[in-house]
């Protein structure tokens, strides 16, 4: 084989995995492993990234279950709501914020524990539609300042009543205006809020992505 043949196979080879999107952002051609990163694939946010702040919830028994359920503290997204979200905090770190994780991509087995505990569409997805959690372009944030105190949101994280959601007024000025400045931001990178929790943000384009149950392997 010549050598402009040999390199027009080799150039139609990575074409050929590119164009198949591969969820795993890992594989071989001829031996050799080769990084395959689109808008759909799984990554670890911490590899794009070291300015978000992270308190994971469901890595620790402090959330409502009341259980860990999430093997190790790592946040999972798509690759198109992992670009989203980085831009959302260049924008609060002009304003003297950072963005603080309680959940990214969660698996569709953590989706029907939560639903069995709390079986309201309220505040947990129905497991049989499945949440945009379980599709890699849904975060639970709050914001802090770069000491790390969180901004006041007016009740914590989880907080299954309706002093949590968006419509809710009797707040104090200061409370309505931080959650005016998380929501603010993330609309203008193409997120949309959830009526009933201040802190969860869906990704537009995310929508009808797939479901997925597939769990992350924990470095340790």
């Amino acid at each position: 084989m010549n050598s402009s043949l040999r390199l027009f196979f080799l150039v139609f080879t990575l074409l050929l995995f590119v164009s198949c999107k591969a969820q795993d952002p890992k594989a071989s051609i001829n031996g050799i492993n080769i990084a395959i990163v689109n808008d759909t694939t799984f990554v670890n946010i911490k590899d794009y990234s070291d300015d978000f702040v992270y308190d994971m919830k469901y890595a620790t028994i402090d959330n409502f279950l009341k259980a860990k359920v999430y093997d190790c503290a790592e946040c999972f997204l798509r690759m198109k709501t992992v670009n989203a979200i980085i831009e959302a905090n260049k924008i609060f770190s002009k304003k003297g914020y950072r963005i603080k994780f309680f959940d990214c991509y969660r698996p569709l087995d953590i989706q029907k524990k939560m639903w069995k505990i709390v079986s309201d569409p309220q505040y947990v997805a129905d497991p049989s539609k499945g949440s945009i959690h379980n599709r890699g372009g849904a975060v639970d944030i709050t914001l802090v300042d770069m000491k790390g105190n969180e901004l006041d949101m007016g009740t914590p994280f989880d907080f299954f009543g309706i002093e949590a959601s968006h419509g809710y007024n009797k707040l104090t000025q200061k409370i309505k205006d931080n959650r005016l400045l998380l929501k603010s931001v993330m609309t203008s990178v193409n997120f949309n809020s959830f009526d009933s929790e201040w802190w969860h943000y869906n990704l537009k384009s995310a929508l009808h992505d797939k479901v997925s149950n597939v769990k992350w392997n924990c470095v340790e």
